[in-house]
């Protein structure tokens, strides 16, 4: 069996994000920050995999793919690959549901399965992952026709878009209490999902499988793998052939400070006054002085700190050709009745319009652990692929977080730091550790595959190859 995971991860603090929020001025990740901020965080129970499993729901499926595949989006270029998208139902009592966005490789009976995740917690995958960053498509700024992203990812592998959890983009339940949720119910849920997917396309169920994701993903990347592995070992369920997978509080503010965006009077303070070994407990003293600190930045993008923001009339020249009121676009596009329509989305004509992220979902998120390294632990020692990867130029989740996170693996270096390249020129940097392995993205925010499309897509190529990304010849 093989697998993979790979992550954008948020491992030692609960952090989150999606794409696109320079236009719209959308920022979850400092949401949730200061959600943590002003509340201990909610208990989260560690599961007893040995002596717990719950039966999953699994619904027939004949005839759904069919009924899911879509003809043609409007204003879509001519492609030569297949796409699905529609619902699949995770709970018939309460009414649950996931949206789904599935885009084939041209060749797709010799790729591998990838599973995307977005964040959030409550942002979607369809409208960030898929429509800005890693999908074959990107929205015009008509808000109306597509064109064609020649560095997609399912140039290399059949890509799978699951907006979860319920309340979250197109996904939805007929209980409303459904979305008072947290990271217990969105992996059980997400499980199910799969189950029943593989069960409409059945002849992915003995595909390799990876499963990927940025931000708060880097909860619900690590966690869904933990649930599959568990699950393959029970008699009579369904196997599902996870390959591997791919996914940041002080080192936050340590980036701010060594790319000169606060003071050195309040980098200090914070050192001061913070413990940031728990999040569950700020202090007074703390509080201020992160706020005082977050004053000191001004209006810049925290998820690529030399982006320029939308509508800005600056000429300064950008790392990245990424367009900064890209969300705009995607607003218009998914909003628009016909685009549903072919989409097979909305079919419960659900008030109010689609959105990229659901405040509420965030805001009453009830169920998360403070770290969840020890679960990436678990998955290292049982050999699955493991990679952690980082936007040089993102301040939400900088590159600083995440190494002070790997860092409390303890794992020994089998090959150490060097830089990777791609055409030519360095494309980041790359480390392999005992069973993971941590690579950066020169020149990316956030958002890796929106601002170095190309980079990303070659790193993510070296990933399903299990082959580190190619260093100089």
């Amino acid at each position: 069996m093989k697998g993979g995971l790979i992550m954008f991860l948020s491992v030692l603090c609960l952090v989150a994000s999606v794409q696109c929020y320079g236009g719209k001025g959308l920022d979850p990740l400092g949401e949730l920050l200061k959600v943590q901020r002003t509340k201990k965080l909610a208990n989260y129970r560690t599961r007893d995999f040995s002596t717990e499993y719950s039966p999953v729901y699994v619904a027939p499926q004949d005839g759904l793919k069919e009924a899911d595949m879509i003809l043609d989006l409007p204003g879509q270029p001519k492609v030569s690959f297949s796409q699905y998208s529609g619902y699949v139902t995770v709970d018939p009592k309460a009414g649950r549901a996931l949206f789904y966005w599935f885009t084939e490789s041209e060749n797709s009976s010799s790729k591998p399965l990838v599973l995307w995740l977005n964040g959030g917690p409550g942002c979607s995958s369809i409208g960030n992952g898929a429509l800005t960053e890693l999908g074959p498509f990107r929205i015009n700024p008509d808000g109306k026709t597509l064109w064609h992203n020649k560095k997609a990812w399912n140039n290399v592998a059949n890509i799978l878009f699951l907006e979860s959890p319920a309340g979250v983009g197109f996904s939805y339940s007929n209980t409303t209490s459904d979305y008072v949720t947290g990271d217990t119910r969105t992996a059980a849920d997400s499980y199910t999902f799969l189950v029943n997917w593989f069960e409409r396309f059945p002849e992915y169920k003995t595909r390799d499988f990876y499963i990927t994701g940025e931000s708060y993903a880097g909860h619900y990347v690590p966690q869904l793998a933990q649930l599959i592995m568990n699950n393959n070992k029970i008699t009579n369920q369904t196997v599902i052939n996870l390959k591997g997978i791919a996914d940041e509080m002080r080192g936050m503010y340590d980036y701010f400070w060594t790319h000169a965006l606060i003071s050195d009077e309040h980098h200090n303070e914070i050192l001061k006054n913070c413990n940031f070994s728990s999040m569950a407990s700020v202090s007074e003293k703390c509080q201020e002085s992160m706020d005082e600190a977050d004053d000191d930045i001004g209006n810049v993008f925290p998820y690529d700190i030399y982006a320029p923001l939308c509508g800005s009339n600056s000429t300064a020249p950008s790392l990245s050709s990424y367009d900064p009121c890209s969300d705009y676009y995607v607003y218009a596009y998914l909003n628009t009745p016909e685009v549903q329509k072919a989409l097979h989305a909305n079919v419960t004509g659900t008030p109010g319009p689609w959105d990229s992220c659901n405040y509420d979902i965030l805001a009453n998120w009830n169920d998360e652990p403070e770290t969840v390294l020890p679960v990436i632990k678990e998955l290292m020692a049982s050999g699955i692929s493991v990679w952690i990867y980082s936007g040089d130029t993102d301040g939400r989740v900088p590159v600083t977080t995440t190494r002070y996170s790997i860092n409390k693996f303890g794992a020994p270096v089998k090959t150490p730091w060097y830089p990777w390249y791609y055409k030519g020129e360095v494309g980041g940097y790359a480390v392999e550790y005992q069973n993971a392995t941590f690579v950066t993205i020169r020149g990316a925010g956030h958002f890796v595959p929106s601002y170095q499309p190309g980079r990303a897509l070659a790193f993510f190529s070296s990933f399903l190859q299990g082959k580190l990304p190619p260093g100089q010849d």
